[in-house]
């Protein structure tokens, strides 16, 4: 074995080649008198960062499963010498330490690709030695090294990078429960209470949208999942997020990790309405988001919010159609109006107001718009009148005019939908498409029985056609049938048989 006491520093400053790097890793796990490589490796860090951490990563998982830095604590009433074993198990944890420095650093230095690499082998180590801890456990063999996941997070939830692509990365460990759970148990400790960097706030967000918080988790190796933990844990960092001032951009995504990943584990939903109510005034996407927190307030928590239908109306705007989330607008107003105890001068509006926009609508939102109406009829017999009201010839012959709809009033009870038909309907039966031409055709033939099912419609709409592909996992494609075994081309190509032809001739 080499003397530790006395191991020197890298032999030479010249950049080492990939090859030699590993070489010496290679020789520093067959034999101790190698000892030294690891400290001719470490030297390269800042010339060659990505070779090194593969390198590192190599050397250190095997020295973990093979516990050479394995250290048994023992009482000693005396004072002696540490034996050879013991002082190089004590430098080569040193050095250990000194490396997870450098890894985190990494994280937050150089290119993306060393950044991701940092990571990739942080967790891998991460994961090693709470396979092979360093010292004895008594927790019936179960170990989680919590001290390495935190410094970790520190580094994912920079206040000066964003570091969405890092947060994916990390998204592969925390599918093991126990890391899903310390990192739950992590993170209020990493949340501050006063307004942080934006940038941070970003990186938060991102990260909670990542975690899960599942019901309940099979045990594995003495693990035991703990909801209530976890579930306290969010609540405590969601207290914080609360209070905080955010940009627009930041505030449409806080509503999304809300709505998707925290508001179902809230212990305390209903102290969200405020601040759902003050987003609702905003424009876009943000009152969109806002409208569906508000919805599972009202169904699920019983809040009782009595301009909600007029909030509803004053969002179908011609600008509607230019959002992401527009789909999610009719789902949730077709939820909205789904009761048949609704007054019809309210749900006339609806169906007026929707009508309208049919003239502005792009194709595919037209035949949503028409099933929308649809089902407003169906609900409500009485507003059958409005295919044949007597205003509706006038108002179609003039292009509108003479309507005795409002569209510019907010108040959609006020709006004399009742006095007015929809005329644009008929209108788009000589609709240049002919599928909008045909389902225009309904509203003069006997409307069916049964309710068309907008979550079905929306689904088959170009947008989420093109983001489902996108979800699809691509498939290996077959180019051959035969595999090639030679420079020949394969048996059956029919341009060999041309090739024969020629040389026969």
């Amino acid at each position: 074995m080499a003397d530790v006491a006395n191991l020197p520093g890298a032999s030479s400053s010249q950049k080492m080649s990939s090859k030699l790097l590993r070489q010496k890793a290679q020789e520093f796990l067959t034999s101790r008198k190698y000892a030294n490589n690891l400290v001719d490796i470490i030297s390269q860090w800042d010339e060659s960062t990505l070779s090194c951490l593969l390198t590192i990563e190599t050397i250190f998982v095997e020295v973990l499963k093979r516990g050479d830095m394995y250290l048994e604590r023992t009482i000693s009433l005396t004072i002696s010498e540490p034996s050879p074993e013991a002082r190089y198990i004590n430098w080569l944890r040193n050095y250990y330490e000194e490396l997870w420095e450098k890894i985190l650093a990494s994280m937050e230095k150089y290119r993306p690709a060393v950044q991701l690499q940092a990571l990739t082998t942080a967790l891998k180590l991460m994961a090693e030695e709470g396979k092979n801890p360093l010292e004895p456990i008594s927790n019936l063999g179960y170990y989680f090294p919590f001290h390495r996941l935190k410094p970790i997070l520190m580094k994912l939830l920079s206040p000066e990078k964003d570091n969405a692509s890092l947060i994916s990365r990390f998204q592969e460990i925390i599918e093991y429960p126990d890391a899903l759970y310390y990192t739950w148990k992590c993170l209020p400790s990493l949340t501050p209470k006063r307004q942080p960097h934006e940038i941070y706030v970003k990186n938060l967000l991102e990260l909670i949208h990542k975690l899960s918080l599942p019901k309940e988790i099979e045990a594995t190796k003495n693990f035991i999942w703990d909801q209530a933990g976890a579930r306290r844990a969010l609540n405590k960092v969601w207290a914080c997020v609360m209070h905080w001032e955010l940009t627009p951009e930041l505030h449409k995504q806080l509503l999304i990790v809300l709505l998707e990943r925290v508001m179902p584990h809230l212990e305390k939903p209903v102290l969200l309405t405020d601040f759902l109510m003050d987003s609702l005034d905003a424009d876009g996407p943000i009152g969109l988001l806002a409208l569906q927190g508000v919805f599972l307030l009202v169904t699920k928590h019983n809040l009782e919010y009595p301009n909600i239908f007029t909030k509803l109306y004053s969002m179908f705007e011609p600008e509607i159609f230019h959002t992401k989330y527009k789909a999610r607008l009719f789902y949730l107003s077709d939820l909205f109006l789904s009761s048949t105890h609704l007054p019809e001068a309210l749900v006339a509006a609806f169906a007026k107001r929707l009508a309208r926009l049919t003239l502005v609508a792009p194709p595919e939102d037209i035949l949503i718009i028409l099933l929308f109406v649809g089902n407003l009829l169906l609900r409500h017999p009485g507003l059958k009148r409005l295919i044949d009201h007597p205003q509706g010839e006038i108002s179609e012959e003039n292009n509108g005019a003479g309507d005795p709809f409002l569209m510019e009033e907010r108040d959609p009870l006020l709006s004399n939908a009742l006095l007015s038909s929809l005329w644009e309907i008929k209108a788009l039966q000589c609709h240049i498409v002919p599928s909008i031409a045909s389902a225009a055709r309904f509203i003069r033939e006997p409307l069916p029985s049964v309710e068309y099912d907008m979550a079905s419609a929306l689904e088959h709409t170009g947008g989420h056609l093109f983001d489902n592909e996108l979800k699809n996992k691509v498939k290996d494609i077959m180019l051959t049938f035969e595999r090639p075994n030679s420079m020949a081309l394969p048996k059956g190509e029919r341009l060999l048989q041309y090739w024969q032809l020629t040389t026969m001739h």
